[in-house]
């Protein structure tokens, strides 16, 4: 087992507990410890390990601010705000948690969407949606015929 404390001398890390036993069906290597993942001659000084952070910081910032400007732009935002998400946890505990929890919310999202139910329930309201969408694009040719809304000849 190693014994190696998760920062230098005088750093501590109460976010970083000791390694659980894991539960039934869980495998060790899918519950990663929480704190730094930094080289540890970085951790060992702490002027250095906090400059790495404020790096770590700088870096998944500009990717997720990218992400957000690729939110109405053209581009994958939600892909690269999680990225940059990631790029942060690497450093910190907080974005360590927030990733577990999105992950394990996607995961519930995916198996209910894969319940039978569910996915019959989608596929007639999606039914239901394109035939009213239909009806509103021949309601708009009968009234108006085939001429588009922006046409300024008329």
């Amino acid at each position: 087992m190693n014994t190696e404390s998760n920062g230098g001398p005088g750093i501590a890390d109460a976010a970083a507990p000791a390694a659980e036993p894991a539960a039934a069906g869980e495998t060790a290597s899918v519950e990663q410890r929480l704190g730094s993942r930094a080289p540890h001659f970085i951790r060992r000084s702490r002027p250095l390990h906090l400059s790495w952070q404020v790096g770590i910081f700088i870096v998944g910032l500009a990717v997720v601010v990218g992400g957000v400007i690729m939110l109405p732009l053209p581009g994958p935002g939600w892909l690269v705000i999680f990225a940059g998400m990631a790029i942060w946890a690497t450093e910190f505990v907080w974005a360590q948690l927030v990733l577990r929890w999105t992950k394990r919310k996607v995961t519930e999202a995916t198996q209910k969407a894969l319940d039978p139910k569910v996915r019959r329930r989608n596929i007639i309201l999606t039914g239901v949606g394109a035939v009213i969408i239909v009806a509103g694009l021949a309601l708009y040719l009968w009234k108006f015929g085939f001429v588009l809304p922006w046409n300024a000849d008329r």
